[in-house]
């Protein structure tokens, strides 16, 4: 019995010496302002995290109004667009993919007063129906990208400012192309005027053919249409393309339209070819702007090192 009342006697006579000693008693004042600080900094995550809860719920829900609240006026992203036009876009992907849903996981938050940062990693699915003269089937869209999102506290209310996308990739399959492995590989980042190689790996089966393009299209609004020369992959199923990027201080996607073809035999010497499925794919290049405020002993000072 004795023994139950030892612990709870030495805590007593701990607190009793910090009450009675100035030296225990700036020590626990320092403890309970750091217990203070780290509770206000997790009440403070807690409240960006619930920005990108609701983010993901009105996305999915399709609620544009309530999720235009989440970002200020005068957000920006990493392509320039200002909200309007971003939100144009984000409303023009409901329309086009009426069951689109999204879903976010958040990987860092770093807090600096009334600024944050947020790394996430983002991706979303949708299935479509495409019924025209190439290809009646239904596809699949899947997205992915990282990015990081700016946020500024404005009273009680934490806002998205602007938003980076560090890398992205968009696939949407439609047919027998949905159950097959393709990818298209580019940098992800690039100088402005530089060259840069985009490649094409698809894995097929053996009475499977395809023909694909790669293009690359400058990030404006509206996209250029891309002029797609097709080409029959080599042995090895893959092709490759060089560009060189802008100058404009724009960012880029280089993209590849595939069509998989199928032979199916139909009697002992004659097959039948036809179009099996087709994909569209999409990878982000990000290109630095040239910093054009640079000196020719500058450049030569960097070429030394």
């Amino acid at each position: 019995m004795k023994r139950r009342f030892i612990l709870p006697l030495i805590i007593g006579l701990a607190f009793v010496s910090i009450q009675t000693s100035p030296a225990h008693a700036g020590f626990l004042k320092t403890y309970k302002a750091q217990v203070s600080q780290n509770r206000e900094f997790k009440n403070t995550r807690a409240q960006i995290k619930e920005v990108f809860e609701l983010q993901d719920k009105y996305t999915n829900s399709h609620d544009l109004e309530k999720l235009s609240e989440l970002y200020a006026e005068s957000f920006v992203n990493s392509d320039g667009f200002g909200k309007k036009v971003y939100f144009k876009l984000i409303k023009d992907t409901w329309d086009t993919y009426s069951d689109i849903m999204y879903d976010t996981v958040i990987r860092d938050i770093q807090v600096n007063g009334n600024y944050a940062t947020v790394q996430t990693y983002e991706t979303a699915l949708a299935v479509t129906h495409e019924q025209s003269e190439t290809v009646d089937a239904y596809g699949e869209l899947r997205s992915s990208a990282n990015s990081i999102y700016y946020l500024q506290k404005f009273g009680q209310k934490w806002i998205i400012t602007a938003e980076q996308i560090l890398n992205e990739q968009s696939q949407l399959k439609y047919g027998d192309a949905r159950f097959i492995k393709m990818d298209l590989k580019a940098p992800n980042i690039v100088s402005a005027g530089g060259e840069y190689t985009a490649a094409l790996d698809i894995e097929l089966g053996d009475n499977e053919g395809a023909i694909a393009s790669i293009e690359k299209q400058e990030i404006i609004h509206p996209l250029d249409q891309p002029k797609e020369i097709f080409r029959q992959l080599s042995g090895e199923n893959n092709l490759e393309r060089i560009f060189k990027a802008n100058t404009k201080n724009i960012n880029e996607y280089a993209t590849a339209s595939i069509g998989i073809a199928k032979a199916v035999p139909y009697d002992e010497t004659k097959s039948r070819v036809y179009v099996s499925g087709i994909a569209f794919l999409m990878t982000r290049v990000n290109v630095i702007p040239e910093n054009k405020f640079i000196t020719d002993e500058d450049n030569d000072a960097q070429k030394a090192e």
